[in-house]
C-alpha cells in the first residue's frame, strides 16, 4: 500500500472514530417508564409528564401494566425506571437486584364498588373483609382484575384475611386493566376493587356506586423504583435519575396534589415529607 493510499485509510478510521464517540456521547432524551394501568388511566402522567419534559427536555415514553408485569420489564431491562403499588412485590424486585433508589412518590387508597342494588347489603361497611365475606355467602357477582396487577395482589391479600377461597359462582377473573374491569363490572352489574384515581376518572361513565371506603386495609402506595444499571448498563440510568428526582421534588409534589378529577383530588404526595 503506497504512502497515498495509506493516509486515505488513518483518516478514514479517525473520521468514523470521531463519529462512533460523537454518537456514544450524545445523550438519550427517552426514558422508558413501565406503570400500573391505574396510573395511567388517573390521567395523572398526562398532566404531569408536558411539564417534566419543559423543564428538561426529557421525553417520557409510557409503557402501562400490571404491576407484575411492570416489574417483570424492569427485571428484564426492558424499561428504565417503574412506577407501581404493589410493597411486597417492590421490595423482592430491590432485594433481588433489579431496582434500585426505591422512593416514596404518593398515595391513594382503593375503594370497593357495586351496583346500586347492592344484593350483598355491604354499602357503608367500614369492614372490607366482611364485605367480601358478605359477597361470596350471597353468590353476587364480583369481578376481578386477574392480572397480577397491584390492584389485583391487593385483592387477592383481602380474600386471604377472610378465610375464604374466592371460587364462589359470581367470581370472575377477566385478566383485563382498571378500566376495562370497571366498565364490565358496570355492565354486569357487578363488584369491584378499584383505586380511587381511576375510579374518580371512570366514574360518570359506570352504573356502580362506592359501597366500601376508608379501611385502613384499603391504603395504596405508590413508588418510583430505578433499575439497576449495574445489571443493565445500555438502560437510560441519567434521564431516569432525572425523572425520579424531578417527581419528588416540591414543584411535582405540588402538582400531584393538585390533581383533581370532577374536584376530587385523586393522590397525596409523599415525598415532601420523607
Amino acid at each position: 500500500m503506497n504512502f497515498f493510499k495509506t493516509s486515505l485509510v488513518v483518516l478514514s478510521l479517525a473520521a468514523a472514530s470521531l463519529s462512533h464517540a460523537a454518537t456514544d456521547n450524545k445523550e438519550n432524551k427517552t426514558i422508558r417508564l413501565a406503570t400500573t394501568t391505574s396510573t395511567y388511566h388517573s390521567g395523572l402522567l398526562d398532566y404531569l409528564l408536558p411539564a417534566f419534559k419543559k423543564d428538561t427536555g426529557y421525553t417520557v415514553e409510557v409503557l402501562a401494566a400490571g404491576t407484575g408485569k411492570a416489574l417483570r420489564m424492569g427485571e428484564n431491562g426492558d424499561v428504565d425506571l417503574v412506577m407501581t403499588h404493589a410493597p411486597k412485590a417492590e421490595a423482592k424486585f430491590v432485594d433481588g437486584g433489579f431496582g434500585i433508589l426505591p422512593r416514596k412518590l404518593m398515595h391513594n387508597d382503593f375503594v370497593l364498588v357495586g351496583p346500586k342494588a347492592d344484593p350483598a347489603k355491604i354499602k357503608g361497611d367500614k369492614d372490607v373483609a366482611n364485605a367480601l365475606v358478605n359477597i361470596a355467602e350471597t353468590e353476587a357477582v364480583f369481578v376481578s382484575r386477574g392480572d397480577d396487577s397491584g390492584t389485583n395482589k391487593k385483592e387477592l391479600n383481602l380474600w386471604a384475611q377472610t378465610k375464604m377461597e374466592p371460587n364462589f359462582g359470581g367470581y370472575k377473573a377477566v385478566g383485563q386493566g382498571m378500566g376495562p374491569t370497571l366498565n364490565m363490572a358496570s355492565e354486569l352489574q357487578a363488584y369491584t376493587l378499584t383505586d380511587r384515581g381511576t375510579w374518580l376518572a371512570y366514574q360518570n361513565k359506570l352504573h356502580l356506586e362506592i359501597m366500601v371506603q376508608g379501611d385502613k386495609r384499603l391504603f395504596n402506595p405508590y413508588q418510583v423504583i430505578l433499575v439497576n444499571p449495574s445489571r443493565y448498563p445500555d438502560i437510560n440510568y441519567q434521564g431516569a435519575k432525572t425523572f425520579s428526582d424531578w417527581l419528588v421534588n416540591a414543584k411535582a409534589q405540588t402538582m400531584i396534589n393538585s390533581y383533581q378529577r370532577h374536584g376530587e383530588q385523586l393522590f397525596v404526595a409523599d415525598a415532601i415529607t420523607q
